[in-house]
């Protein structure tokens, strides 16, 4: 068929759903209005281990308004069945209210559940727990790790005792917490055996599976509904216990119940990114050219989950070397588990490998540009395998004629305006190309306007937006005659709304569905003798605007609704679906980027303020510019965060965290946001989906802290290897 004209793909589109945000109608989580819904407040730990010895409830059972306190002397024992696909290990979850066990600071022990907010809040205050404390453990550095993973090629003792070069860095990560806007929240409503939930999820399939295994019920007796999520970061890509309290609770009481965290609880049960010491070894010859690299970590996770991420992949495939190894231990702590968090993995791989090659490009005085082009790789060393599209020398090329980088004096503490030093760095990026299974259905009706429905995620990139490009494309409509519909596990089923993979994911299923509804439309006018288009090619036939016509004629054809009225059609309809190929990848894929920051520094009191941040990004096919703008923004944002301020502090004692609060826990405010800019190389990658799309939420973050860590050596001449970077480390 001849391809369909493309007037919504690419165009900075504002977002089909900011109406709806903006006048507040856009319903989030705790907002739903389910009749007669009463309310629950959790009651968390005071300690971080040891076991509950008594829990008095009366006061708070005699408060007025008060419904039901429940725990775990009268909890039902619930059944943790394992369906397949739940995204919890079976037998490893944190089972709330069935023992008497603490494992962490702030765990759930009990929850009241109310008529009113306050009297649920009141209550909570009222129980008294008892406690036999035991001491916990929650230091990284103290504790016994687990086995490590281990990677390795060629030999990298061998080859770094021989290197003309050797570096012998150790670098440490703070734990970070993902802070999004809206809390985390959960209305649970039974009819019968059958549940519904309205959840704060970015992924309301998983979610829906989680409550099934735990609650012993059959998958499709359980609908997830999110509609609009207020930020997730990662923090709701899996189902946590508040949301089983809540189905417990509404199960218990015969009621509607909504339970809503409070943002010190949101520090405490949803995850957060994981703290990591990581000691890397690097050698190279005398021109920067690298022969080996030797990797070790450690890195946090809970005592009763093990969680690890993807933080190996980038230093096995960004630069050419022949010799690797790599030891990823897990430290099991009495914390609550960690869960990805915006860029997982490798953020923190980035942090650590591109602060070596920026030490190594001055240890053998040769800029930071031409040592990364130096050790540009051919094809994936870690499979062997070609990359599907690797255009990072280009970034290079791009970002260093638009960020000025030849006005950059390399020699450090050299550039100065007063009072402050000036420093300029940049950094690789580097992040999987994620694809899924996914399925959408599409439907144009007979008055030509459509609707789409997959059961995705919209935490803010703007899936609703992006979405309805695609399939208004797909179709020949408008943008604002197509509705595309998400958030309720009734759709059809789509994978996690996270990894950047909906665009190449649910985009390419959406495009699917699209195009067997026109194609059914064009059969339909082939086949028609009262069709201006009777007989014509299929191969010939584009539709635009809701009409279908020949290519090069478009006198010659009829709309949608012509069509559909003279045959008698209410509809048509069909089911889209994607998957990456089956069997071994023939590709590597990975999107990059090169990000390029200036700071300022006071020489005398430590401050760093940064100046700008660019970034260029090799992301395949961008379908919304504006949508694409606005996840790269706040990438920077974020890693702007990562790199000076963000610190989730634990008091070792007891595991509590000191800073549970956006007072004490620093995330940046607009006064610490620059000159932010984003630059996409034009093109698209086949061979990772039909759409071309490579994925950007993650990338676009990585890479910028050690780009501003970078410019922080260039300007003072003090290596920073520990992040978040402070003022004592440059006094």
């Amino acid at each position: 068929m001849s391809p369909q004209p493309q007037a919504a793909v690419g165009a900075p589109l504002s977002r089909v759903d900011g109406r709806l945000k903006v006048t507040g109608q856009a319903l989030y989580a705790a907002e739903h209005d389910v009749d007669g819904a009463v309310h629950a407040v959790i009651v968390d730990a005071a300690i971080g281990l040891g076991r509950i010895m008594s829990i008095n409830s009366g006061a708070a059972e005699a408060l007025p308004g008060v419904l039901k306190v429940i725990h775990h002397h009268n909890a039902p024992k619930l059944p943790y069945r394992d369906n397949s696909g739940s995204n919890n290990p079976p037998g490893r979850r944190l089972r709330v209210f069935q023992d008497d066990q603490v494992l962490f600071h702030g765990q759930p022990v009990a929850v009241v559940v109310a008529t009113t907010l306050e009297a649920a809040q009141h209550g909570a205050s009222l129980v008294k727990v008892g406690y036999d404390a035991e001491q916990s453990s929650t230091d990284l550095t103290e504790a016994e790790p687990d086995e490590p993973t281990n990677y390795a090629r060629g030999d990298a003792e061998a080859a770094l005792r021989s290197a003309a070069v050797r570096l012998d860095l150790t670098y440490r990560t703070a734990r970070n917490h993902h802070n999004p806007m809206e809390p985390h929240a959960t209305i649970a409503r039974w009819n019968g055996d059958r549940l519904t939930v309205w959840d704060k999820t970015q992924w309301v399939v998983g979610t829906q599976t989680e409550l099934a295994a735990v609650l012993g019920l059959d998958i499709d007796a359980v609908r997830v509904i999110s509609p609009f999520v207020g930020g997730g970061f990662g923090s709701a890509l899996r189902c946590w216990p508040h949301v089983v309290v809540a189905a417990l609770a509404a199960r218990e009481t015969k009621r509607p119940v909504k339970l809503v965290l409070s943002r010190k609880q949101m520090y405490l049960g949803t995850g957060f990114r994981p703290s990591y010491e990581y000691r890397l070894r690097l050698g190279s010859d005398r021109r920067g050219r690298l022969s080996a690299a030797a990797h070790e970590l450690d890195a946090e996770t809970s005592s009763y989950e093990t969680f690890t991420e993807s933080i190996l992949a980038a230093g096995q495939m960004l630069y050419s070397m022949p010799n690797v190894s790599q030891a990823y231990r897990t430290v099991p702590l009495d914390v609550p588990t960690p869960l990805y968090m915006r860029g997982p993995g490798f953020q923190t791989a980035s942090f650590v490998i591109e602060s070596a090659m920026d030490e190594l490009a001055h240890k053998v005085g040769v800029d930071p540009i031409e040592l990364r082009r130096r050790n540009e790789p051919n094809e994936d060393e870690s499979s062997g395998l070609p990359f599907s599209t690797r255009r990072l020398r280009e970034c290079y090329t791009v970002g260093a004629r638009e960020f000025g980088w030849h006005r950059r004096n390399p020699r450090p503490r050299s550039t100065r305006e007063g009072d402050w030093l000036i420093g300029r760095g940049m950094a690789a990026g580097v992040y999987d190309t994620a694809r899924m299974p996914a399925q959408a259905r599409a439907r144009l009706d007979a008055d030509g306007t459509a609707v789409v429905d997959a059961a995705a995620t919209d935490m803010g990139p703007g899936t609703y937006t992006s979405q309805t490009q695609v399939a208004a494309d797909a179709l020949g409509l408008t943008v604002r005659t197509v509705t595309f519909r998400l958030g309720d596990s009734l759709y059809p089923p789509t994978p996690p709304h996270g990894g950047s993979m909906t665009m190449a994911s649910v985009g390419s299923a959406t495009l699917d569905a699209c195009n067997k509804v026109r194609r059914q439309a064009i059969q339909l006018a082939v086949e028609d003798r009262e069709s201006p288009l009777y007989g014509v090619p299929t191969a010939d036939i584009v539709v635009r605007g809701g009409r279908l016509h020949v290519k090069n004629n478009p006198a010659l054809g009829e709309t949608y609704q012509r069509l559909l009225a003279r045959n008698d059609r209410t509809h048509l309809e069909a089911d889209g679906s994607f998957a990456p190929p089956s069997g071994p990848e023939r590709h590597s894929f990975y999107g990059y980027n090169a990000t390029f920051a200036e700071v300022a520094v006071d020489a005398a009191l430590g401050l760093v303020r940064v100046r700008r941040v660019l970034g260029v990004y090799d992301a395949g096919r961008i379908i919304s510019p504006k949508l694409a703008d606005s996840q790269a923004l706040g990438g920077m944002v974020g890693g702007i965060g990562t790199a000076l301020l963000e610190h989730t502090v634990t008091d070792h004692r007891d595991g509590r965290i000191v800073n549970a609060n956006l007072a004490d826990y620093l995330v940046p405010v607009n006064a610490d946001i620059p000159d932010l800019k984003a630059i996409y190389l034009d093109g698209e990658d086949r061979e990772a989906d039909p759409l071309g799309v490579k994925g950007l939420g993650e990338l676009v973050m990585i890479g910028v802290a050690p780009a501003i860590a970078n410019a922080v050596f260039n300007a003072t001449g003090r290596r920073i290897r520990e992040l978040p970077i402070t003022a004592e480390a440059l006094l």
